[in-house]
């Protein structure tokens, strides 16, 4: 069931003890949108606690390094920030995937698995979405608050450079600028775009140097194996970003980043520099996403895969 604001705003305002789910391989969109909405209803006076099939990456610890085990309670309320499919919930699924009351989202693709549904595929960001709930309900959001939506916003917005980015984007970044001077939003901008560790980028070298161009160069893969996500050093946050490096080359129109996981699954991340809707591709091996950065996840063998992919890239190109 979709809702709008007057209808989440009154469920947020009655629900108890709860636990918000952000999806696996956590980005800054589902980090910053689920700890800005446990800020909200901390402020309502309402216990809630953020959750994660995956690891929290540590270069977001400024945001998430709030929760101190005084979170520990039974949930009455289960919330989700965007996740569009409940089955990205990874192991939390088999837990909460039926129970969720509430899901605020994003995504086009979002499969309507939640009670109420507050869904706005406009917005660039569900930071954004959660943005505009607080103000419609009119909660005073902390500097914390403020950090962790201005955070999902520019991650999931590329810094303003993709497409999904509107014109409410900037203004909802230039009020945070005004109303929060003492943030050092420059700072966050390094951390999220600019700052690596050496791993990454060795890791992005080795990424970029075996990557393959089919169709004339309109289509990249780059593929990141289990073996070197296993070295020395390298930390699961440090292949966030690689994906968008597979349009980076000119005349490239689709990019895939293919990163192998313990179980032996491929998780496959797709870009798209112009009018190929990657959303649709991914829908036909059990994914989704956005027009223009998709994922789904496959298992198999990984030439077999890539020859899956290849053939349903060039169908879309109309190659």
């Amino acid at each position: 069931m979709i809702i709008d604001f007057e209808q989440t705003a009154e469920f947020l305002r009655n629900c108890r003890d709860a636990v918000i789910i952000t999806h696996q391989s956590p980005d800054g969109d589902c980090i910053g949108a689920g700890f800005a909405l446990r800020d909200i209803l901390g402020t309502l006076g309402i216990r809630s606690k953020v959750i994660c099939g995956d690891t929290f990456p540590e270069r977001y610890s400024f945001i998430t390094d709030v929760q101190d085990g005084s979170e520990d309670f039974k949930p009455k309320s289960v919330i989700s920030v965007d996740v569009a499919d409940k089955k990205l919930m990874g192991g939390y699924e088999s837990v909460y995937g039926e129970k969720v009351g509430l899901c605020i989202d994003h995504h086009v693709s979002n499969t309507g698995y939640a009670r109420k549904t507050l869904l706005n595929p406009d917005a660039s960001a569900a930071c954004e979405v959660i943005y505009e709930l607080a103000v419609y309900m009119g909660v005073k959001m902390s500097r914390h608050c403020a950090e962790c939506l201005y955070t999902g916003i520019i991650t999931d917005s590329g810094c303003f450079r993709y497409s999904c980015t509107g014109w409410r984007t900037h203004e909802i970044a230039g009020e945070m600028m005004k109303n929060y001077p003492d943030i050092d939003f420059a700072l966050i901008n390094r951390k999220m775009f600019e700052e690596k560790s050496i791993e990454r980028v060795r890791l992005e070298c080795g990424a970029v140097s075996g990557m393959e161009s089919f169709f004339d160069g309109k289509l990249n893969i780059l593929t990141v194996t289990k073996e070197e996500l296993h070295k020395d050093g390298v930390k699961p946050d440090d292949v966030e970003g690689l994906a968008p490096m597979s349009i980076q080359t000119e005349g490239s129109e689709v990019g895939i980043l293919i990163k192998e996981r313990d179980n032996g699954s491929y998780k496959c991340s797709f870009r798209s520099a112009y009018s190929v809707n990657v959303a649709e591709i991914c829908a036909k091996f059990g994914g989704g996403g956005h027009e223009k950065a998709a994922g789904c996840t496959m298992r198999g063998n990984l030439d077999k895969i890539k020859t899956r992919l290849v053939g349903a890239v060039g169908e879309a190109l109309g190659l």
